[in-house]
């Protein structure tokens, strides 16, 4: 076995030399080493000329980053194992007073000699289970990519270091590598130091105050109307006079978030979340991103997602932001520096799968390692959310109807109660999201990608006094945001949930028609065949049969409603089955490959 396990040759601060000692000094030296090798190894000459030639070759480790270790306020205690094996007996300590003597060797020879070896390196003694830290450290920084991504799944997979020597590499790691360690499933959360300290408020200020100077100082430029509109009145009219208003605020994803109303003024997070949902629009403006950063809000959001750790609709906006924010990359400094990475890969672990998805987005966006695509606001990538080796074949787009949502439409069958009390069970028995908990298990070759959108009846715009956009402009952003997370690369399978007729929908459902018997589309479609009750008295048949006969590939009815069929009630229900099979079937050839 090499030294190469028990110690480990670290880089002197460039710039520093030291004068060559007397000769009699280094024979000295040389002699001391000798009489303590001899006797401790007989005929031991070979084993130390081999142990010398493994560590000049295998440990030439670069430690600039260990003497800015030694700046830092941080104090490492390396601790002694209890392991009465690891500390006694005469091998043990033969070895480890025979590396101090191949190490003190090695710095005096390269000095007296001049060698280049002498300028740039100098030794420190370590034990041998430190070794692994700095060497992944120094082959995270290597100009080879596949060596640094091979660096990094190490540290992810590595559970059983002690806490600083986790620290040490959250210290010194650059930020590829933390971006990495945080996409990485199996990573410790011991790698990311905690956020820095917040800059105070200013006097007789509060957040909602603070956010409301943040809207206002951004442009007023390339925004729609409706963006412009409810940006003014976010700014413009008093918390009393917006709870004066019925209706309340909507969200841009497609879940309302309604007014509680009273006579009282709005609840500060209410109007909080106001001002978050206009920047959110500021946020797809890469200009804007900039005057968000440069006025304090990175930090001020990290504030205010601190401060509203059980408001997920507010966390989950600002996580919007930050994604939107990640889209450009000379930001990717400032947001990690603001400790935005650390607050993301506790996310990452939530079971909660909106707020895993949501950080998962950011993460995707910031690493430019292994990521070439771009998610933009509304597209979540529910598989896969970790950096994998699995190679990805074909993707599966999910896109909700009116008054849908990217995470909602595709939950299991069940009432909101028990939504409520089984979303902290496991998953196994109920799934909030079903494309990512099965579809994910059971075929993982497959990019699966659930699209949010604005509709006009689940959107602020609903209540935009402005003109507003047509199903054609709103298609041609949807495409847009596709093709930058790469859409059309690979074979794809759209899975659409529809709320029926209209003249704008048949329209679009003739043009459809035309293009998939002219490309030999496979379609296999499902048809409720209850009624759907709204409130209590109403019942209603939303998409009747006739209505969901597209005159192409398959037709199914399922006993169930509108609500519901797109919701199967379990995992071996026919509705996940049968889609299940239809993809297998479509995908044959690319799975298979």
């Amino acid at each position: 076995m090499s030294l190469a396990a028990y110690c480990v040759i670290c880089c002197r601060r460039i710039g520093t030399s030291t004068p060559p000692p007397k000769r009699d000094t280094y024979w000295r030296e040389i002699r001391n080493i000798i009489k303590f090798t001899g006797s401790l190894l007989l005929g031991g000459s070979l084993f130390l000329t081999y142990e010398v030639l493994a560590l000049k070759k295998s440990l030439t480790l670069d430690t600039q980053v260990v003497e800015r270790e030694k700046m830092k306020s941080y104090i490492y205690l390396h601790t002694v194992s209890l392991d009465e094996r690891e500390n006694h007996g005469i091998v043990y300590q033969a070895r480890k007073e025979l590396h101090k003597a191949v190490r003190k060797v090695l710095t005096t020879s390269a000095k007296i000699f001049r060698n280049p070896f002498a300028a740039p390196f100098s030794t420190v003694d370590i034990e041998d289970h430190e070794c692994a830290v700095w060497l992944l450290l120094r082959k995270s920084r290597s100009g080879d990519k596949t060596e640094r991504l091979e660096a990094v799944q190490e540290m992810s997979e590595t559970h059983h270091w002690h806490d600083y020597q986790y620290r040490i590499i959250a210290q010194a790691c650059d930020p590829r590598v933390l971006i990495g360690l945080a996409r990485s499933k199996e990573s410790d959360l011991r790698f990311f130091l905690p956020p820095p300290p917040l800059p105070a408020l200013k006097e007789d200020s509060s957040i909602e105050e603070e956010l409301r100077q943040l809207l206002a100082s951004l442009p007023q430029t390339e925004l729609d109307e409706c963006t412009q509109y409810f940006t003014s009145l976010a700014l413009n009219e008093s918390s009393q006079s917006l709870a004066a208003q019925k209706g309340g605020l909507w969200c841009f994803g497609g879940n309302g978030l309604p007014y509680a109303e009273s006579f009282g003024e709005v609840p500060s997070a209410t109007v909080e979340m106001f001002c978050l949902e206009a920047i959110v629009k500021h946020s797809e403006i890469s200009t804007h991103c900039d005057k968000i950063k440069a006025n304090g809000g990175l930090q001020l959001l990290q504030r205010l997602y601190q401060f509203h750790k059980d408001c997920p609709k507010v966390q989950r906006n600002i996580m919007r932001i930050i994604g939107n924010m990640a889209l450009n990359e000379h930001l990717h400094s400032p947001i990690v520096r603001s400790g935005w990475v650390s607050i993301v890969a506790e996310a990452m672990k939530s079971h909660h799968i909106m707020k895993s998805s949501h950080a998962a987005r950011i993460l995707a966006n910031l690493d430019r390692e292994t990521v070439q695509e771009k998610y933009q606001d509304g597209v979540y990538v529910l598989h896969p959310q970790h950096r994998t080796s699995q190679p990805i074949k074909a993707d599966v787009l999910f896109i909700h109807g009116l008054m849908g949502a990217a995470f909602k439409t595709w939950r299991q069958q069940d009432s909101e109660q028990v939504v409520i009390e089984k979303a902290l069970e496991d998953e196994d028995r109920y799934t909030t999201c079903w494309p990512k908990t099965w579809l994910a298990r059971d075929c993982p070759a497959l990019r699966i990608i659930s699209v949010e959108y604005d509709t006009t009846l689940s959107d602020w715009r609903a209540r935009c006094p402005m003109e507003r956009k047509s199903i054609a402009f709103r298609s041609d952003e949807l495409l847009r945001k596709l093709r930058a997370a790469g859409v059309g690369d690979r074979p794809v399978i759209w899975i659409s949930h529809s709320m029926g007729d209209s003249p704008a929908l048949k329209a679009l459902q003739d043009d459809f028609l035309e293009f998939a018997k002219d490309k030999n589309f496979q379609v296999l479609s499902f048809v409720e065949t209850l009624p759907t009750y709204i409130g209590s008295m109403i019942k209603l048949h939303v998409v009747p049969v006739e209505s969901a006969d597209l005159g192409i590939g398959d037709l199914i009815p399922v006993d169930v409603n509108h609500l519901n069929i797109c919701k199967p009630k379990k995992k071996d229900a026919f509705l996940y089955q049968r889609t299940l099979r239809f993809i297998r079937e479509a995908l044959a050839k690319d799975l298979e490959n």
